[in-house]
């Protein structure tokens, strides 16, 4: 018996609301209105502040990331150095975009640019400027930036077999991002320096190249 008399046709398939519809593989996913992260206003997120738990919730994570596959203690703080790195490229262009026209140029000599680093810089990262900042008695290439109490390390707990490690690596990293952004170049790293009174100092240690010793030189010659 043929069963296709009198069948009713199967019914049309409903339409799909675009916003159910399956979203394409791969690309730059971006919301129903279009806009991404890069049409926001650069000053919108000016005053915000990140909570500390969610703050030592991600820095945990980078270090535990960081640690996979190291050599030492060396190694584990060369890599938060360079994770640090890439923010300090982007922090001193948009820091200066944020100050006001007449204030907003580009530190072209050392002493400005560790000036911008230990205010500015600090108190948008940390909410405070930094304690200290002196210059090597012994060295003429060398600068130290202290802060008695780094935030990177207050969330951070260290076994005795790596008492030596410092953290504030990463922090070190985007110092080292500014200067290079500033046309300044520097090594910069981050040693223990704990007294009795701030057990958790940090001392950052700023080397400058020759060739910025050298045009440092010829500027103040000029001036």
């Amino acid at each position: 018996m043929n069963t296709s008399q009198g069948a009713k046709p199967p019914p049309p398939h409903a339409p799909q609301h675009p916003s159910a519809q399956r979203a394409p593989q791969g690309g730059l996913r971006t919301p129903s209105n279009r806009k991404t992260i890069y049409d926001r206003n650069l000053n919108r997120t000016r005053t915000a502040e990140l909570s500390r738990a969610s703050f030592a919730y991600l820095f945990s994570e980078m270090v535990s990331y960081a640690q996979k596959r190291v050599t030492g203690i060396q190694d584990l703080e060369r890599r938060l150095n360079e994770q640090g790195y890439p923010l300090g490229l982007r922090l001193l262009p948009l820091l200066l975009y944020r100050e006001p026209p007449r204030t907003a140029l580009r530190p072209t000599r050392i002493l400005p640019l560790l000036q911008f680093i230990t205010t500015t810089l600090w108190k948008h990262l940390f909410g405070r400027p930094a304690d200290t900042l002196e210059r090597s008695s012994t060295t003429e290439d060398e600068y130290m930036v202290s802060d008695n109490e780094p935030l990177v390390n207050q969330y951070i707990s260290v076994p005795k077999e790596m008492s030596q490690l410092n953290c504030a690596a990463f922090v070190a990293g985007v110092i080292e991002g500014v200067c290079d952004a500033g046309g300044l170049t520097a090594g910069v790293s981050a040693h223990n320096g704990g007294t009795e009174m701030w057990p958790g100092k940090t001392v950052f240690l700023i080397r400058f190249q020759e060739g910025v010793l050298e045009r440092e030189g010829i500027l103040e010659k000029v001036k």
